[in-house]
């Protein structure tokens, strides 16, 4: 500690205005601007530490590198849906069919609702990788939730689990597939949009209408 009772910590390379984040924060919202404008393998862990407005070496007191940040930020991107569709698979009391609607259209909100295309970054090579192996069971799991309710509702119950499997392929490939739309029109209300794709979920499952 110093003498006027604040702590000593690594100087910022540069002065930024104060976001009110923490540096890990800062660090991830840098990286997320950079690897969706410049793109991932063009971003140096520099330029990261440099737009978060801290030191390369600092960095990496909060980062083992550019993979352990990219992990993070894929997992951002499932992890709050998979909340979601937890606790909606927790009530069923109400018709999976308005289950259903919410987690799709919570799901398409929060991969278009931040300030940056997160979801693009799935289609990065470097993903397949097993260092996102992490990322990849939050997401399976995701995708058995959606599977979940889909079987419960009244047209899921219909089907044999060779059509279940493709409904359930077909509706979480819908709602991932927002990134592209997103990336052409950002501007789009994310609202209206969500609504609509939820919509359009239902159908492919089979369920005719709006059902939330």
């Amino acid at each position: 500690m110093s003498t006027t009772g604040r702590r000593v910590g690594r100087p910022r390379a540069t002065q930024r205005p104060d976001s009110g984040l923490s540096a890990r924060d800062e660090l991830l919202a840098a990286a997320a601007e950079l690897f969706t404008t410049r793109g991932y393998a063009a971003t140096s862990t520099r330029a990261v530490a440099e737009r978060a407005g801290m030191r390369q070496a600092t960095m990496y007191h909060y980062f083992a590198g550019k993979e352990d940040i990219l992990a993070e930020l894929l997992e951002s991107t499932v992890t709050p849906s998979l909340a979601v569709a937890r606790g909606l698979l927790a009530r069923d009391g109400e018709p999976a069919e308005e289950r259903l609607h919410a987690l799709c259209r919570s799901d398409v909100e929060l991969l278009c609702g931040g300030p940056h295309n997160l979801g693009a970054l799935y289609l990065l090579p470097e993903v397949g990788i097993e260092r996102f192996a992490g990322f990849h069971r939050v997401r399976a799991d995701l995708k058995d939730a959606y599977g979940q309710l889909i079987a419960a509702t009244g047209a899921g119950r219909e089907l044999d689990k060779g059509e279940l499997a493709v409904r359930t392929d077909l509706v979480f490939g819908l709602i991932e597939g927002v990134i592209l739309i997103h990336r052409s029109d950002p501007d789009r209300p994310v609202g209206a949009f969500a609504a609509a794709t939820a919509d359009a979920a239902l159908r492919i499952v089979g369920i005719p209408g709006r059902a939330g």
